[in-house]
């Protein structure tokens, strides 16, 4: 997999910046990316404290950007801009002591152009690494909402599972009068479209299984419902794309199981992207095919912003790291 999304940075070079540019994860990957030619990091931090951190940890970062924000030579125009961008809701004050942190300024470095993408999360949290990517970069023609997804690798075997790290659950979105203007289905058939879109991206053909505790009718409830008219959704809003539900997770892996609790379908038995209707079974469904089905996970991967801008686990390790830099970029 790596290799593939390596020749594709290759081809199309790209600038990657680090919100924690200080940091001996960040660092080693930097270096590393560094000696390998085909992506370019940019560090924010105080470039003493920066190349200190470098030097003490044996990582050779020489010529790499470093950039801070408190002597940014354009911090004037990047205050200004996101004054504009945040419409009256932050003054210029407010925007330029947000972009004092490495969070705010990297993600702004991404609107602008500096940088083709972002990788964050060493030490911020997912809440902050996602807001200024709302805020600032924002939500692409079309989307609704930004979702994720994970890239699950074992031997040559890969999957899609998504959303697993974001979206808590999926309610109706009302207006002033009680209207419903973006049903919980439409979300949910969202996360399916763009974990679908994420999945080619890694050269899987999707074959999306909308998950339940029921198999075409054979469970009842409104848990149910939201699955089934999300398939329903994510089949008018991408009809080129083999998308099935609502199935059991046996139904989705099983040829038997599926083509016998689901005759006809594409999917049933076929599945290697799978969509499941809220956080707490997505993430409890990727972390047992981790632990226990062997595959490395590789997420969790944001989709539905305008640029790519991806959060780490504060528990990542200098590997976690450059694997995610790869991915982030590629997707760029």
């Amino acid at each position: 997999m790596f290799e593939n999304l390596v020749e594709i940075l290759k081809a199309n070079p790209r600038k990657i910046v680090y919100t924690e540019g200080s940091d001996a994860r960040i660092l080693e990957s930097a270096a590393r990316l560094k000696k390998g030619g085909f992506l370019t990091p940019i560090l924010v931090g105080n470039v003493e404290e920066v190349k200190d951190a470098a030097a003490k940890g044996g990582f050779d970062i020489e010529g790499l950007e470093i950039l801070d924000p408190a002597t940014y030579p354009e911090m004037d125009k990047m205050v200004d801009t996101m004054v504009e961008l945040r419409k009256g809701k932050m003054t210029a004050e407010d925007c330029r002591a947000a972009l004092s942190k490495g969070n705010y300024f990297g993600t702004m470095l991404v609107k602008m152009g500096v940088a083709d993408a972002l990788l964050g999360g060493a030490t911020y949290s997912t809440a902050d690494t996602v807001r200024p990517a709302l805020q600032l970069v924002k939500t692409k023609k079309g989307a609704n909402l930004v979702s994720s997804c994970f890239i699950m690798v074992r031997d040559n075997e890969m999957l899609a599972m998504g959303d697993c790290a974001i979206n808590i659950s999926y309610e109706d979105k009302l207006d002033k009068e009680g209207n419903v203007v973006l049903s919980a289905a439409a979300q949910l058939a969202e996360v399916a479209v763009e974990t679908a879109k994420t999945a080619k991206v890694f050269g899987i053909d999707p074959k999306v299984a909308m998950l339940s505790y029921s198999t075409k009718g054979s469970g009842k409830g409104p848990n149910v419902d939201l699955v089934r008219n999300a398939t329903a959704i994510a089949k008018e809003m991408a009809p080129d794309v083999a998308i099935d539900g609502e199935m059991q997770f046996d139904a989705a892996v099983s040829p038997v199981v599926g083509q016998l609790k689901f005759p006809g379908s594409k999917v049933a038995g076929y599945a290697n992207t799978f969509i499941f209707p809220e956080i707490q079974s997505g993430n409890i469904g990727y972390k047992i095919a981790q632990r226990l089905g062997g595959f490395a996970a590789y997420g969790p991967i944001l989709q539905g912003l305008n640029a790519p801008i991806n959060d780490l686990s504060r528990g990542c390790d200098a590997e976690e790291v450059y694997q995610m830099s790869i991915i982030t970029a590629a997707l760029a």
